[in-house]
């Protein structure tokens, strides 16, 4: 049996530092057992919202497949699908229940084309889902508005557009990127409009996204480029460089001439490389005469241009550039001298030396 009188006059008799030490080891240990219980409750609390999500989303699974074959041709709701949208109804109401639907909905869409992709985005129409997803964008926080958004743009609900629009600049770059991604999906072509009001810089990988979403659609009229390329917006300027190259844009030429005094660099090497995939003629002899003036980068970019749309008339300048200071440019030199005047190359090679010179020959044998 526990003396506790004994305990109590032991404390009562300890200093005050052991006194304190006691009273420190009670309080993390109650902590302890107290942090346990709780962990043990959320772990509990845990486990049984996963096994009502998988005994829901079962259940709704089943309805939703169900609702999809219980269509006829007509387009319209059957009476069994009327009877599967009521009872959804009801379960939308809970949010945790909506988000089990509207994830089942995703996945369905991914899977399904065609009419019972029509009837999906009807039956998104009919339970009201609609709603929540234009709720979220009023909300004051950022990741709602990006999640109403990509929402809207996976069910296809062009009619946002002009809810969603006012995005287009949010300060938030996952909102911005939501924002493009729902105009270019739901309008192609036409829903590249919102460059015009961009003030923000559109980031490289929301570039490849756009790029990638167009290229999934053929047969599409692309729109009047011009105004982008000469936007104040470096990053849509870039952009627009990009649908010149990939669309074959060959009536921008004269624009593109322009871009290539333009302040940027980026913008200027850019255009350098479209004009050579457009076989600008035009740029080649204004770039030649002002070839001293440009970066090193220019420099390299328009020796590519070069090696496109040399002539024999070049030989002379390409000489002339056979053993810049820059590795690069002298093997394109090189490489163009051999396409244009196979016999002096030879004989530059039989030439060479020094040991630089026989790594470039080699070099371009190899290309």
């Amino acid at each position: 049996m526990v003396d506790y009188q004994y305990i109590y006059d032991y404390y009562s008799n300890a200093p005050h530092l052991i006194q304190w030490v006691w009273w420190v080891s009670a309080i993390l240990a109650t902590g302890i057992v107290v942090l346990a219980i709780c962990l043990k409750f959320i772990r509990s609390s845990l486990r049984r919202k996963s096994n009502e999500a998988a005994k829901f989303k079962t259940e709704y699974e089943a309805l939703l497949i169900e609702y999809l074959y219980s269509g006829d041709e007509s387009g319209k709701l059957t009476e069994p699908q009327k009877l599967i949208v009521s009872k959804i109804k009801d379960s939308i109401k809970t949010g945790f229940k909506r988000k089990l639907i509207v994830s089942v909905l995703y996945n369905l869409r991914n899977e399904v084309s065609g009419e019972m992709s029509d009837s999906i985005k009807t039956f998104y129409y009919e339970t009201g889902l609609i709603h929540f997803a234009f709720e979220r964008l009023k909300s004051k926080k950022w990741n709602i508005i990006a999640k109403g958004i990509g929402e809207l743009r996976c069910f296809g609900i062009d009619e946002a557009s002009h809810a969603i629009a006012p995005f287009i600049n949010h300060p938030k770059s996952e909102v911005r990127s939501e924002t493009h991604l729902y105009m270019v999906n739901l309008f192609l072509f036409e829903g590249l409009s919102f460059l015009d009001d961009l003030k923000v810089s559109l980031s490289e990988w929301i570039q490849i996204q756009l790029l990638e979403t167009l290229q999934k659609f053929d047969n599409q009229e692309i729109c009047d480029i011009r105004p982008w390329l000469n936007s104040k917006n470096d990053s849509v300027v870039l952009f627009a460089l990009k649908l010149a190259q990939i669309y074959n844009q060959f009536e921008v030429k004269e624009t593109l001439m322009d871009l290539l005094s333009h302040d940027n660099k980026e913008v200027r090497i850019k255009t350098i490389d479209v004009l050579a995939h457009l076989y600008g003629i035009e740029a080649k002899e204004m770039l030649k005469a002002n070839f001293n003036e440009l970066s090193l980068e220019e420099q390299i970019s328009f020796f590519k241009l070069l090696e496109k749309l040399v002539a024999p008339d070049d030989e002379p300048f390409i000489e002339a550039y056979l053993f810049h200071k820059n590795f690069e440019i002298q093997l394109l030199a090189l490489k163009i001298l051999k396409e244009i005047n196979f016999d002096k190359y030879i004989g530059l090679t039989k030439s060479s030396n020094d040991n630089k010179s026989l790594a470039m020959v080699k070099a371009v044998k190899v290309l």
